[in-house]
């Protein structure tokens, strides 16, 4: 059994799985730094970094959102750019952007495929992985 999205935003209905996936648990990206991205995800996206099991014993870093975990593994290179991205839903999309600008990143609003009651922007972190903060398209607008 799982959710699935129906409409937008936050409709959803129990569907069944022969195979059984109930949720994304984890996510992981790669860093070639990683202290600063460390950095980046703690200050400018203001996440929490959660401890990783002590049989992990290769550089990485765990972050929580909401129920899910953002795994960061350190290689050597960083990873090749691309239109690959994972999402992050906030509570104030407007307040979201003005924080980011402020921290220094490059906010890029996507206007031309709208999502009927969401806004959202991409932003990528010091490796270049993009990254996806959507909102409520009415979320920090005063009537």
């Amino acid at each position: 059994m799982y959710w699935a999205r129906t409409d937008f935003p936050g409709r959803f209905v129990h569907m069944s799985s022969r195979f059984g996936a109930s949720h994304i648990d984890h996510v992981t990206i790669i860093t070639h730094d990683l202290a600063r991205a460390r950095d980046f995800f703690s200050r400018v996206l203001q996440l929490v970094e959660v401890p990783r099991p002590e049989s992990f014993d290769f550089p990485g870093a765990w972050f929580q959102i909401g129920p899910n975990v953002l795994h960061l593994l350190e290689k050597p290179q960083r990873d090749t750019t691309s239109a690959r991205h994972f999402c992050i839903w906030v509570t104030d999309i407007r307040g979201a952007a003005e924080h980011a600008k402020t921290m220094g990143c490059d906010v890029a609003w996507q206007l031309k495929h709208k999502i009927p009651g969401i806004d959202r922007f991409f932003l990528n972190d010091p490796d270049g992985n993009r990254i996806e903060i959507q909102g409520s398209d009415t979320a920090g607008r005063v009537a």
